[in-house]
């Protein structure tokens, strides 16, 4: 069960290294190559165990919907030289990510059931039951956190605390609306349906780029579209495509990111049960097979691949 864990790498010209909770980044005067690592994360936590293709699948899904909605908002992938690897722009981040919401699932279903019916500054309607298709979708918007956990915060306190201009933030919530659109077009496609899901977005040289990933089981939740009325109306949970199910089994587990809870054990059938569910929404969002890379010595695979490019 060979898992890409993390990069280490000395490139030539390279000037700054940054690890997320998945990505290896390495920058450069004018670029980023970001690794995509088989590390999961849920609650702002880093799990203990990689899960195998996992870096891949995320990987490769972005670079698919990143190219299929380039005509909406350009954007900063300009390679892909590794299944593990995506090049691009350098771009200056806006500290916010868009959250948008055709549903009432995961954090904002748990905020509702709380009592709670303003998320973000935007008022959800009384009677809803989880799950609900809302009555068109929303904004909820969070800072972005370095360390630690990502905020909600609403529109106004985005534009009152100077986070982004209003002008800017109107840019954004216009593209990651109209992008979610074409996610959700995109997804009946597949017979599947796009709950939710977050965008990022830089500035360079005055222009907006949608940056990092999108529409992938890390930043987004997808229903099956054929079993979705039927078990609304029965009451039945909906089966997901999305990292969902990993909460769920923290959560019985005893594990919600906070002070003093142990990570439960992730057992070799666990983690080879993830890998299967992430590849299988990889097949079922994209309609392609999943080639598994070779994985014999993934860093050394990687390492080669992104030298080659940076040679060409």
């Amino acid at each position: 069960m060979n898992a890409l864990h993390e990069t280490q790498f000395e490139l030539p010209g390279q000037q700054h290294f940054y690890r997320g909770k998945v990505r290896d980044v390495y920058s450069f005067s004018d670029k980023l190559i970001m690794v995509a690592s088989d590390r999961i994360s849920a609650f702002d936590v880093i799990l203990p165990r990689p899960i195998p293709y996992k870096g891949q699948v995320l990987n490769q899904i972005a670079a698919h919907f990143l190219k299929a909605t380039a005509d909406i908002v350009p954007n900063w992938l300009q390679a892909v030289p590794d299944p593990n690897v995506s090049v691009g722009l350098r771009c200056e981040t806006f500290p916010v990510e868009m959250v948008v919401r055709g549903y009432l699932a995961g954090h904002a279903w748990r905020e509702y059931k709380a009592g709670r019916r303003v998320v973000c500054g935007v008022t959800l309607p009384e009677g809803l039951k989880e799950n609900d298709k809302l009555p068109q979708p929303i904004l909820t918007p969070t800072t972005k956190a370095h360390e630690g956990h990502d905020e909600d915060i609403s529109r106004e306190e985005i534009i009152e605390r100077g986070i982004v201009e209003a002008e800017t933030y109107a840019q954004l919530e216009g593209f990651a609306l109209a992008l979610f659109q074409r996610g959700t077009e995109m997804a009946a496609q597949q017979h599947l349906i796009l709950v939710d899901t977050k965008y990022e977005f830089g500035a360079l040289d005055g222009v907006i780029y949608l940056i990092d990933e999108i529409h992938t089981p890390d930043s987004s939740r997808y229903f099956y579209l054929d079993s979705y009325q039927e078990n609304q109306m029965k009451g039945i949970s909906q089966k997901q495509l999305s990292k969902e199910f990993v909460r769920e089994w923290l959560i019985e587990n005893g594990f919600q990111g906070k002070d003093g809870q142990q990570v439960p054990v992730m057992d070799d059938d666990r983690v080879l049960m993830i890998s299967e569910r992430y590849i299988e929404l990889y097949e079922k969002v994209t309609g392609l097979p999943f080639v598994k890379a070779e994985n014999t010595d993934i860093v050394k695979r990687i390492e080669e691949n992104i030298l080659r490019y940076l040679n060409q």
